[in-house]
């Protein structure tokens, strides 16, 4: 056999070992929730009935549920996209004054789950909070607009995904184009309405699709304000029935079929397809200068926003600094300490759940390492069949939402040969009397956090002639030792920055932590802010000093990210 053949049957296993291996850990997962919402018998999940699932339907309770979690997301994105696509616009075509320093800042809400803000936005909105003290009234904001207060925290939180996707459509755009466009007549809003805008939409779709599936299956922060009539806190609450019952299988498959099928036809109605620029010329040379009053009035919107955003976050560091008992209707705290801080990293609770997050978030980083290496290798390198499907696979992560894959992991607990009586049993598990979820939560964190390495390793393979690597053959290396002392080092910075995104969006999951971490010794970070934030007397304090532990290391990993891979970060946060 010729050395080209064996070199491609080595590719096509390769190929195959890794779409079995991502079968196993993301499509049998799936399958196997699916299968137990139609199944007639729900323990053994033979069978197949319409039942389970035509019940929810007739529960007028899971309804209503299910109504608001469209409306939060729907309510959430188009928010998003009105405080994220003029602020594209104008960082994009525009020069006015502190323009750089407010497009770092506008990046900042992503380095806070929404969940933490929340506890932010309580010490301000509540009853007792700063803004009730600063106007002197009783307003009830957060009791009777629960789901504003949701809505508003989300887009607050996530506009930065759909902005990051909308200045990477903007920046590959022809000036050319709209320069005709003007010389034919047209003012701004009808260039910006017929060409910009049909343009970007593909990019603009794709961070919306994020921020929709992100919102309709947000856990944590519906927790935090009490919100309680959403589809994801119904199955949150259900996970002690998955052993006997098929209600929580299927209401997990309604919310499946909701999110893609919404993506399925916002991708008809708004994704569309993406047209090709003849030539992409520097978006310097078409940037205007503004002046006078039309400059500072963006420098105005990017500050708003900025303000707005980073509410919660400062809401959360003053509790964080705040003694117990130290900010009720004030405007300010009445005194700080940094005792929390130390509580939250010497307690046995907090500080074992930082333990977790380390060690899952680290075995997570150094599973996508090597699995985003391999992927990005097959997608790049080699031209066998079947790499779209791989390519596929890897961002199926992206628009699966994570309560699905975190439930669907619990199912695979309770199968062969993990179930009760097999030989695997007791490897994993999540509602045993004694559970074992760690090898769940690697994998959950791994999968979910795969696209992230994926991406970041292709954009520096594509950058990297393959012409070095087929040198170092030539020279006598093998193509393994070719990779590793001529690839590896010359696409490191790829490797870090997807590196540290998946490291550090795992220490701060919430969805898989939420739902397959069940007791206290196993909680990672995200799990026990949740549970010092429901804890009285100095819960809310400790779970704020987490939470901004959580944000600094957020800061410093997106910082790094953003350096190293520049404007490609927003092609991250791309389904």
């Amino acid at each position: 056999m010729s050395p080209r053949a064996v070199r491609t049957a080595w590719h096509y296993g390769l190929l195959i070992g890794l779409l079995l291996l991502l079968s196993a850990v993301l499509l049998y997962p799936i399958w196997l929730t699916i299968r137990g919402g139609f199944a007639a018998d729900p323990v053994t999940g033979r069978g197949f009935t319409l039942d389970h699932v035509l019940l929810l339907f007739r529960d007028t309770r899971t309804m209503e549920a299910l109504g608001n979690s469209f409306k939060v997301a729907a309510t959430t994105t188009t928010l998003a996209i009105l405080i994220a696509l003029p602020l594209a616009v104008l960082g994009a075509r525009c020069v006015f004054p502190f323009k750089k320093v407010f497009s770092a800042l506008i990046l900042v809400p992503l380095i806070l789950p929404p969940f933490v803000g929340a506890i932010g936005v309580r010490a301000i909105l509540g009853r007792a909070g700063a803004l009730n003290a600063l106007l002197d009234t009783d307003f009830d904001v957060l009791g009777s607009a629960k789901f504003w207060g949701v809505v508003a925290l989300q887009a607050l939180s996530l506009y930065p995904i759909i902005y990051l996707n909308a200045t990477a459509a903007l920046a590959n755009l022809d000036p050319a184009l709209d320069e005709a466009g003007e010389s034919l007549g047209a003012g701004w809003w009808r260039r910006f309405r017929t060409i910009t805008l049909p343009l970007i939409r593909p990019g603009l779709f794709a961070g919306a699709t994020i921020v929709f599936i992100w919102s309709f299956t947000e856990l944590g922060t519906p927790l935090m304000f009490d919100y309680y009539q959403v589809t994801p806190v119904q199955i949150f609450r259900k996970i002690k029935e998955v052993e006997s019952s098929a209600e929580p299988y299927a209401l997990v498959a309604i919310l499946l079929a909701c999110a893609v099928g919404a993506y399925v036809l916002g991708k008809a109605v708004f994704g569309g397809k993406a047209f090709a620029m003849y030539s992409k010329a520097s978006r310097a040379g078409g940037e205007v200068r503004l002046k006078g009053p039309a400059a500072w009035a963006a420098t105005g919107a990017f500050a708003l926003v900025t303000f707005l955003a980073l509410t919660p976050h400062c809401g959360v560091i003053l509790m964080s600094l705040t003694p117990e008992g130290q900010w009720y209707r004030s405007v300010l705290p009445e005194s700080l300490t940094l005792s929390h801080f130390q509580q939250a990293l010497s307690a046995g609770e907090s500080f074992q759940a930082i333990k977790n997050s380390l060690k899952l978030a680290s075995m997570a980083v150094v599973v996508d390492l090597l699995l985003g290496l391999l992927i990005a290798y097959m997608l790049v390198r080699t031209k066998v069949r079947g790499r779209s499907l791989l390519d596929a696979l890897c961002m199926l992560p992206l628009a699966v939402p994570g309560l699905v894959l975190a439930f669907g992991y619990v199912a695979v607990s309770l199968n062969w040969p993990f179930g009760k009586g097999d030989p695997l049993e007791g490897l994993f598990s999540v509602v045993a009397a004694d559970p074992n979820p760690i090898p769940l939560l690697v994998i959950a964190y791994a999968i979910r956090r795969l696209p992230y390495i994926v991406r970041s390793t292709v954009a520096g393979l594509e950058q990297t002639s393959g012409e070095l690597e087929e040198a170092a053959m030539n020279l006598g290396a093998s193509r393994m030792t070719a990779v590793r002392k001529v690839i590896v080092p010359l696409i490191a910075a790829n490797l870090i920055a997807g590196a540290l995104l998946v490291f550090s969006f795992s220490m701060l999951e919430v969805s898989d932590s939420l739902i397959l971490a069940q007791q206290a010794q196993h909680y990672p970070v995200t799990k026990a802010i949740l549970a010092f934030a429901g804890r009285l007397a100095d819960g809310p304090y400790i779970a704020s000093a987490m939470g901004v532990w959580g944000m600094a290391l957020l800061t410093v990993t997106l910082v790094g990210a953003s350096v190293l891979l520049g404007k490609k970060l927003g092609s991250i946060f791309r389904v």
